[in-house]
Parts: C-alpha cells; sequence; structure tokens
C-alpha cells in the first residue's frame, strides 16, 4: 500500500489539521509516513501545501514527484488545479467548490469548473454549505477528509479514531462536530 497525498489551500482552512488526522491513522494502520513540510505562508489567506506520503514500505523522500500524487485534498478549487501537474493521469482530486478569493485576479469559477470537468476523478463539494447545514460550521475541513477516506486508502474506524485522538483536549463536544463531519463527507463519495 502507498499513498501520495498533496494537501494544499489557503492558511487558516485546517490543512495541517487534516494532515495530523491521516498521520495519526496511518500510523494506527502501522504504516509509514513522511510529510513535508508546510510551503506558503501559513497565516490566514496564504498559499498552503504539503506533501503526505503513507506506506507499508519504508518511504525514502518526503517530496512527491511531479506525475506521482494519487491524491489532492484541496480546500479550495484554484489551488487543486495549481498543483494538478503533480496528479498521476489516473488521481483523485477531492476539493472544496467554494473559491477563497484571496487575489484581484482570481480566476472565472466557470473555467475553474471545467477545467475539473475535463479530469476523470474528482469531488467537488461545497464544505461550507454542507458544515452549516449539518451544524458544524467548523469542521469543512473535515467533512472534505471524509470524501476522501476511499482514495485514501485508510480505513474509516481508524480516521475516526484519530478524530477523537487529535481533538480530544478540545473537548467532547470538538470531537463529535468533527465525526459527525466525517461521517457527513463519507456520505459524498
Amino acid at each position: 500500500m502507498k499513498t501520495d497525498i498533496i494537501l494544499c489551500g489557503v492558511g487558516g482552512q485546517g490543512i495541517l489539521s487534516i494532515a495530523t488526522i491521516i498521520g495519526e491513522a496511518a500510523m494506527n494502520e502501522n504504516l509509514y509516513i513522511k510529510q513535508a513540510e508546510v510551503h506558503g505562508m501559513s497565516q490566514r489567506g496564504g498559499d498552503v501545501q504539503s506533501n503526505l506520503r503513507i506506506s507499508s514500505d519504508p518511504i525514502a523522500s518526503d517530496l512527491i514527484p511531479r506525475g506521482g500524487a494519487d491524491v489532492i485534498i484541496s480546500m479550495e478549487p484554484m489551488e487543486a488545479l495549481r498543483y494538478l501537474p503533480w496528479l498521476k493521469q489516473d488521481g483523485w482530486i477531492i476539493t472544496s467548490s467554494t473559491p477563497f478569493k484571496n487575489i484581484p485576479n482570481y480566476p472565472d469559477m466557470a473555467v475553474i469548473e471545467s477545467d475539473l470537468a475535463k479530469l476523470p476523478h474528482v469531488i467537488s463539494l461545497d464544505i461550507e454549505q454542507l458544515a452549516r447545514e449539518g451544524g458544524v460550521p467548523r469542521s469543512a475541513n473535515v467533512i472534505l477528509l471524509g470524501a476522501a477516506q476511499k482514495a485514501l486508502g485508510l480505513e474509516y474506524e481508524k480516521l475516526e479514531q484519530a478524530i477523537r485522538r487529535v481533538f480530544a483536549r478540545k473537548g467532547d463536544a470538538v470531537v463529535e462536530a468533527n465525526i459527525k463531519a466525517l461521517a457527513m463527507g463519507r456520505a459524498k463519495q
């Protein structure tokens, strides 16, 4: 088993939380894991990208080569397309459909949607709306993670256990909101 994942979005959207949950779940499946440091501005509004590699065999490098990513998980649709050169031909994109327009020349959404529609494996969700409707407004990132579960090749129960451990110090309400968000995303796979 080997899955190379690019996590991307904009600072403050929860990319690091997703990486932590995936890493915890992978370790609980006795898999090897390597993560490249976050590239970009980790402050709110800046481009953020991280490589996360999980495997049943030892991993030599923490960087994913161009054309080597199995999955791109993106909190923002333009960011998903930015990292397209790293995606395998049969790779998956799991992305939020809601733009975060942090630049004055943000591309037209019709163009972004058209580009995504040309790809063979895309899940595009309005995670912000789903989070509001589901009563978990601060867990949109975990909805996206739930939608990516099958593409990641990780057991759903391991992701759930990881959420319980990662968010335990924040209290039961936060844990349960994120468990609910994970299930909501899983239903959209």
